[in-house]
């Protein structure tokens, strides 16, 4: 059990597959040349699933595989199958740009994954590419539609943007409602030395939900597990689909976080924005480490997990850790 010094349990692990992408979105990776992460220091699928199963021995009961974009690197839905298999009863999901979805969804559904998260802030196709630097917009919403017709359940993740997509809610809510799924809003967080993050651009859940409820009656929807993540949901009148709001910035819920995140290099981050890491790649690759190796360092670092909130308020909105989404793991 990995519990801290504030009393939060540790349950979810956030697993990065790689810091490669083929998107270049401007809140995340906008630079045109960026300098990837050496593969031979990219763990490898064996040290991942070890890091699970000791995750696993310490409590973990949900894992989110995520990016950089998951699909871009090879044989990722045989280890997605393989960790499934291995733990049947793991909340294990996968959080996807979308653009490489659509002909991997048969495969999905084989290896038995039930949920996918998709990031789309706009539904816009030339706004898309504004946001994003490439034109893959239909791409994506084939993933959708194909993740959709093969039973999966999903996620719409967007980045609030005021100015940029603000304009759009009322047809991410008709998304919502029609589609029956889930429309996130995650406020715009000052992540990473070469974001575009500004107040300009700045909009708060609050006045998202207060927007959606002039378009369409809403009641919050409480989360049906600690593992839920946290967005607070709100149902739709008349419609399966909902309406979520990630408030990292104006509302926090450090109080609450249970979730450690663990790059693709083999750093563990115990807070979005805290640049303090440990290294676990080179307790993996030390031939005489042991489980008991790596489950000490997850509770040293559980110790050592601060309160966010308080990294925020002192940097005062400026960019708080210097690594990118893309190398974090969204």
């Amino acid at each position: 059990m990995l519990v801290d010094n504030h009393g939060r349990k540790i349950s979810y692990v956030r697993l990065s597959i790689t810091d490669r992408c083929n998107l270049r979105c401007l809140y995340c990776h906008p630079e045109d040349e960026w300098v990837f992460i050496p593969h031979e220091h990219i763990l490898t699928y064996e040290e991942m699933f070890e890091l699970i199963t000791v995750a696993r021995q310490a409590g973990v009961e949900k894992v989110r595989l995520t990016g950089g974009e998951p699909f871009a690197r090879r044989n990722f839905i045989p280890f997605a199958a393989r960790v499934h298999d291995t733990y049947p009863d793991m909340d294990l999901r996968i959080t996807t740009n979308g653009t490489m979805l659509e002909k991997n969804v048969a495969e999905l559904v084989a290896a038995g994954i039930s949920c996918v998260n998709v990031s789309l802030d706009t539904l816009n196709q030339e706004k898309f590419a504004q946001i994003t630097g490439v034109d893959a917009y239909a791409q994506v919403r084939a993933g959708i539609d194909a993740a959709l017709a093969g039973g999966l359940r999903v996620k719409i993740n967007v980045v609030a943007l005021k100015g940029i997509n603000d304009d759009e809610l009322p047809a991410f809510v008709d998304f919502a409602r029609i589609y029956g799924l889930d429309v996130r809003f995650i406020e715009f967080m000052p992540i990473g030395q070469t974001s575009r993050w500004s107040q300009d651009n700045y909009w708060s859940a609050e006045k998202i939900i207060a927007a959606v409820e002039t378009l369409n009656p809403l009641h919050e929807v409480q989360a049906s597990s600690r593992n839920s993540g946290p967005a607070r949901m709100y149902a739709l009148h008349g419609s399966a689909g909902r309406i979520g709001v990630i408030s990292a910035v104006s509302h926090h819920f450090c109080e609450s976080c249970n979730r450690f995140r663990i790059t693709s290099d083999g750093k563990l981050r115990t807070c979005l924005f805290s640049d303090t890491e440990y290294d676990v790649r080179s307790i993996l690759r030390d031939p005489a480490h042991s489980a008991e190796d790596i489950l000490t360092l997850f509770h040293r670092a559980n110790t050592e997990k601060p309160l966010g909130y308080h990294l925020l308020r002192e940097r005062k909105h400026a960019p708080v850790c210097n690594k990118i989404m893309t190398s974090i793991g969204g």
